[in-house]
């Protein structure tokens, strides 16, 4: 009798736990977040998806791939999504454009250019002048790969618009179909679209944009200034879970992040995988905050001005806060 007492207790307690529990799951708040593109390149962000950071803050995050900084931000303006991810020159368009609702990044996450120069030639000793009187497959004008790769050209004294044919009208994400059917010298590919060029035969990865170009504020997560100023228990929590990504990354090997992140890229086996994250890992281009530097907003325009993209800078109190991203560091 005393056993059977036991045995019903034990039943009910596993009940009442497993109520607890999908009442937690059902009280976590959605939200949707759309990213510029799906790529090893944002590893800190999977890092919280896989390890489960979102859930722990008390939130449940769709993600979206946007396919680009402009579908992203028409995304966000739209109502689409609470939350975008993407370069922060987007922010600066639409702020000069006068929109009352306007983007406030609230996270920095990438310090670096993410995307690499693949060459057709397999056996080519790399020299930037090597450019000259090529083809080029670039990036939308404006957009931040363009905008990085004339940056990088210009310091070389190279003149981008009469030095090379740079082409810009291939849709985002289908420069490496586009460079692998045979157009193009060279194309200006994220991971893991370069390294596929490579274990194709394709092509060969023969300078890093993000290496050369220096430390610039590439992605950042940001939302209408409207839902920061309604939600911002939400953008708070949803900076935490990003931060302990961050913090995943500085305190784990190129092997242990891989692991970690492979449920978001089942398509690349594990040994492929390793070098992605290592070719990111190594030229540092994690943050190991997400504060957004007013400094880093200057080079920022410094880059667009160059570009001839900006009319106008805009002021750094007005599309960025550090608020949410000082306050992940003290949890």
């Amino acid at each position: 009798m005393k056993k059977k007492f036991f045995i019903v207790l034990a039943l009910i307690v596993m009940a009442v736990l497993m109520m607890a529990g999908c009442k937690k799951k059902d009280e976590l708040v959605e939200i949707t977040l759309n990213e510029v593109a799906h790529s090893i390149f944002y590893a800190p962000m999977y890092v919280a998806f896989e390890e489960g950071y979102f859930e722990e803050e008390g939130l449940k995050v769709n993600l979206v791939n946007g396919l680009g900084a402009d579908k992203t931000m028409t995304a966000l303006l739209a109502g689409e999504c609470e939350i975008g991810f993407m370069g922060a020159e987007a922010s600066i368009y639409v702020y000069n454009q006068g929109a009352e609702d306007y983007v406030v990044n609230f996270a920095q996450l990438t310090q670096r250019a993410g995307n690499f120069l693949v060459s057709r030639d397999l056996n080519e000793d790399f020299k930037w002048e090597n450019l000259i009187g090529k083809t080029v497959l670039g990036g939308r004008k404006g957009g931040m790969p363009q905008m990085v790769f004339e940056f990088i050209l210009k310091n070389k004294g190279i003149d981008p618009q009469k030095d090379l044919n740079i082409i810009q009208n291939i849709d985002f994400g289908l420069t490496s179909q586009a460079f692998a059917s045979g157009q193009g010298d060279y194309t200006i590919e994220f991971e893991p679209a370069a390294t596929a060029l490579e274990l194709e035969r394709v092509g060969k990865v023969v300078a890093s944009l993000g290496v050369e170009s220096g430390k610039v504020p590439y992605t950042s997560f940001s939302a209408r200034k409207s839902y920061i100023k309604k939600h911002p228990d939400v953008i708070q929590k949803f900076t935490n879970a990003i931060q302990k990504g961050m913090d995943y990354v500085q305190t784990h090997t190129p092997e242990e992040i891989a692991k970690a992140i492979s449920g978001q890229f089942k398509e690349t086996d594990e040994k492929t995988l390793v070098l992605l994250v290592t070719r990111y890992y190594e030229q540092d281009t994690w943050k190991d905050n997400l504060i957004f530097e007013k400094e880093s907003l200057d080079l920022l325009q410094d880059i667009l001005e160059l570009a001839g993209e900006l009319d106008k800078r805009v002021p750094y109190e007005d599309i960025v806060t550090t608020e949410f991203a000082k306050k992940a560091l003290e949890k």
